[in-house]
């Protein structure tokens, strides 16, 4: 009675480099998100000049509502 043992299969060196790009890939979609949330929770712009009265003029427009 003889068990036949199947040799292991080689593994690709690539399988390793496309793992490597896949989770590079991944942190770098992460910290570019994180970033975003990151200036949008931090930003805080000024209020902006702009006509509080409607104008008599064409092209002089107001703010619809201004929370400044």
């Amino acid at each position: 009675m003889t068990l036949s043992v199947e040799p292991k299969m080689k593994r690709s060196p690539h399988r390793w480099l496309v793992a490597l790009g896949l989770t590079a890939a991944l942190a770098v979609f992460i910290a570019a998100n994180a970033h975003l949330v990151y200036v949008a929770v931090n930003s805080h712009p000024g209020c902006v000049a702009h006509l509080q009265d409607p104008g008599s003029e064409p092209g002089e427009f107001r703010a619809a509502k201004s929370s400044c």
